[in-house]
């Protein structure tokens, strides 16, 4: 059992769901920075992890030198993981690791408006619709009118939860790019969404989401049964 965020990374070397949810969000990331205009490419990623799905796209990728990018995370020893992954190839004066509270609009300023919104793995960890709809509608102020939105959602229960996020996004002003179900029995839904809005100057709210979840419950959320 995962104890803490760290360890929980960890079950990326040999949980298979998590894994094909990886190369889901990978392919995702890739596509959008193929189909983003000429000159820098804006990024922002919520509660990052050790930032390894923009990083290793990044790793190959023909415009790895095009990108600037603001991941934020509380758990320190990810951020420093992630610095050191940075560091290797060579793009520490391309990308920030802030180690801070992902949850405040406060922790962005400076980069956002974005081309590329990273939300993955939060969705989930929301404690109610509710604040899943706040966190969608402060994505107006993330987002470069154009701008891509990726995110994954968890559907353990037996409702669809990616079909509300699905919604919830519409209702917003982004439009349906790509979506699809891991391999694994549908359990994990991954999409990309692109704001057809107008960026909106001031965060409707500087806390715009709660993170609720725990390591212990995200362990069984990626477990196949």
């Amino acid at each position: 059992m995962a104890k803490d965020w760290f360890a929980w990374h960890d079950l990326y070397n040999s949980q298979e769901l998590l894994q094909q949810r990886l190369v889901i969000v990978q392919k995702y990331i890739s596509n959008s920075l193929d189909d983003a205009p000429a000159g820098t490419i804006q990024f922002v990623s919520a509660c990052s992890g050790d930032g390894r799905d923009l990083l290793g796209v990044l790793e190959t990728h023909p415009r790895a030198k095009d990108v600037r990018a603001r991941l934020v995370e509380l758990d320190p020893k990810l951020v420093e993981r992630g610095k050191e992954a940075i560091a290797k190839l060579g793009l520490t004066n391309q990308i920030e690791f802030i180690n801070g509270d992902a949850t405040l609009t406060s922790a962005y300023v400076g980069a956002v408006p974005a081309d590329i919104v990273i939300i993955v793995g939060v969705l989930g960890n929301l404690p109610n619709q509710e604040v899943l709809q706040k966190l969608i509608r402060n994505l107006a102020y993330f987002s470069k009118t154009g701008a891509f939105a990726i995110w994954t959602r968890g559907q353990r229960d037996g409702f669809n939860h990616a079909k509300r996020v699905r919604e919830i996004f519409q209702e917003n002003n982004f439009s349906e790019v790509d979506f699809q179900f891991t391999a694994t029995d549908n359990l994990q839904a991954v999409g990309r969404h692109r704001f057809d809005g107008q960026t909106i100057a001031k965060p409707l709210d500087e806390k715009f989401f709660e993170f609720t979840g725990t390591p212990e419950t995200a362990r069984l959320l990626v477990s196949t049964p």
